[in-house]
């Protein structure tokens, strides 16, 4: 069984229903009478991906077989959804702005229904060309890939089927904190610094981000959450900076907030003594 460049074992479960998570499908247009619905792709939320680690979205959706098609047979018949770019059957014949899940398994309701939970696979690195541009960072449309076969395994039909529903790639980003002088005398000036970077797909490093809304947040010895103080503007290397007067213990944090192509990015704290 394979997936794009990678090959994946499918889990037997409920009712012994497997499905195997096949290589990129042919655009044929031949009606499998194959229903899958109530597509969900990472709970609904932007997809936020790095240089380096792989990345695997949830998903869920139903399946409705046709007659003549049983879940007790699960070798007869596959679909699944994907995340493409461009036109559906381009995608799908060249594997090229095309994201598969790495795996799935589907959950016996009846003799034709099942409900199916798995993962995406998003891999950042160059030889998968998964995300390999910065302009990857922007909706990905949902394509559903539909096939039957016949009992000596080979292929009966299969079709590629659009859907209205989108998902959203997005570059990660990071921030880190430093507060200084530690420790402070009360009333005294604390200056904290930090840098913006995010996801460079191109370069497979991440980058300064300069010109962003960053706000700096500080939480006091023995408090619940983190507050507000500040707020700044990324310089151009991405350099944060934004002083303070010190009251009591806490810790400060640098938050972006992320926007429609970067994700949100939170640095580690770091604590201040007050004497």
């Amino acid at each position: 069984m394979h997936t794009g460049r990678r090959s994946v074992a499918v889990a037997t479960l409920a009712g012994a229903l497997a499905l195997s998570v096949l290589n990129a499908p042919t655009a044929s247009a031949a009606d499998t009478g194959i229903t899958v619905s109530d597509i969900v792709i990472n709970k609904g939320k932007p997809i936020v991906v790095g240089t380096s680690k792989v990345v695997e979205p949830p998903i869920s959706f139903n399946i409705a077989l046709p007659t003549g098609y049983s879940t007790a047979d699960p070798s007869r018949y596959d679909a699944y959804p994907f995340l493409y770019r461009g036109t559906i059957t381009t995608a799908a014949d060249t594997g090229e702005n095309f994201i598969q899940p790495g795996g799935y398994t589907c959950f016996e309701i009846d003799s034709k229904h099942a409900r199916c939970e798995g993962e995406l696979y998003i891999d950042p690195d160059p030889s998968q060309e998964h995300v390999d541009s910065n302009s990857d960072a922007t909706t990905w449309k949902v394509g559903v890939s539909l096939r039957l076969w016949k009992a000596d395994g080979g292929l009966k039909t299969g079709e590629l089927e659009t859907r209205s529903k989108t998902a959203q790639l997005k570059r990660a980003a990071r921030a880190t904190a430093n507060a200084t002088p530690e420790p402070v005398a009360k009333g005294r000036t604390i200056t904290v610094t930090g840098k913006l970077t995010r996801a460079n797909w191109s370069t497979k490093a991440y980058g300064a981000y300069g010109g962003r809304t960053v706000s700096l947040q500080f939480r006091a010895k023995g408090a619940d959450t983190f507050q507000t103080v500040k707020k700044v503007t990324s310089s151009s290397t991405g350099g944060l900076k934004a002083s303070v007067t010190s009251s009591t213990d806490g810790s400060f944090r640098w938050v972006y907030y992320g926007n429609s192509t970067t994700g949100a990015a939170t640095s580690a704290s770091d604590y201040v003594d007050v004497l």
